[in-house]
């Protein structure tokens, strides 16, 4: 029992460590890729200012529904699990399992609105539900026994009914999601060669004199933007901005 103890413990914390994980690798990544290497990605966030690094994780999530979907559903588990784990989970028990299964309810409505506000209703209401399921899986893992409400660690209880290998299925899934499919998608979303901000055609000048120039934007500028210009490769100044429809940068990872 103390194997299966460890093995959950050490699980759990992977969960835990690889959501924060990818909100803080992932914008360097994207940054890297997109403009062309390190030094690139270190003049563009110093122009961004360190405050807005999440700006490029906000982007990415905007731009990429599927990443949008997979992140709310896997912080809809990881939020609910932890607070189970340290306390949370004797409600499990002392509560009918409507009132459980409502309140479980609540942050994943809330993810699928955001998720479908700015993604599309059926984005919205497959992350709400799958955040939902996730969150009712730790549910049943408390009221069946294969989890310790004391101690947040799995009992190593056999799963000998359909409650407790429905409960076992949900927690591989939320496992495989947070561990494998959500990095998977990051890295892919990071490597995929499309901005994660607006595209602009601006005038600028690099000591050239003033010339139209294709900049991604990078902070907002009264009377224009600051930008990085791709063509120059370098942060600059721009007015006279028009959005361009094509948001692609350089080829994908993939297909260098």
């Amino acid at each position: 029992m103390s194997g299966a103890k460890a093995r959950g413990g050490a699980r759990a914390s992977a969960e835990h460590v690889m959501a924060p994980a990818v909100v803080f690798a992932i914008p360097v990544l994207k940054l890297a890729w997109t403009l062309g290497g390190g030094d690139a990605a270190r003049d563009a966030l110093s122009a961004m200012g360190p405050a807005n690094w999440v700006d490029v994780v906000i982007g990415m999530f905007l731009a990429e529904p599927v990443l949008a979907a997979v992140l709310a559903a896997v912080a809809c588990h990881l939020t609910y699990a932890y607070r189970a784990a340290h306390g949370g989970a004797a409600r499990h028990r002392e509560r009918a399992l409507i009132a459980t299964a409502a309140a479980a309810s609540i942050v994943p409505l809330a993810a699928g609105v955001v998720v479908g506000a700015f993604n599309g209703l059926w984005w919205g209401v497959a992350s709400g539900a799958l955040g939902y399921l996730l969150r009712l899986g730790v549910v049943a893992e408390y009221r069946t026994g294969a989890r310790s409400a004391d101690t947040g660690h799995r009992t190593g209880r056999p799963a000998t009914s359909f409650r407790p290998r429905a409960a076992e299925a949900v927690r591989v899934a939320a496992l495989l999601l947070a561990l494998v499919v959500l990095p998977a998608l990051a890295v892919s979303a990071a490597l995929n060669g499309r901005s994660w901000t607006s595209v602009l055609s601006c005038d600028v000048n690099t000591g050239t004199g003033p010339q139209r120039a294709r900049v991604v934007e990078l902070d907002r500028s009264a009377p224009g933007v600051v930008g990085w210009d791709l063509a120059a490769r370098e942060v600059v100044s721009g007015t006279n901005c028009a959005v361009e429809a094509d948001d692609v940068i350089r080829p994908p990872w993939w297909r260098s």
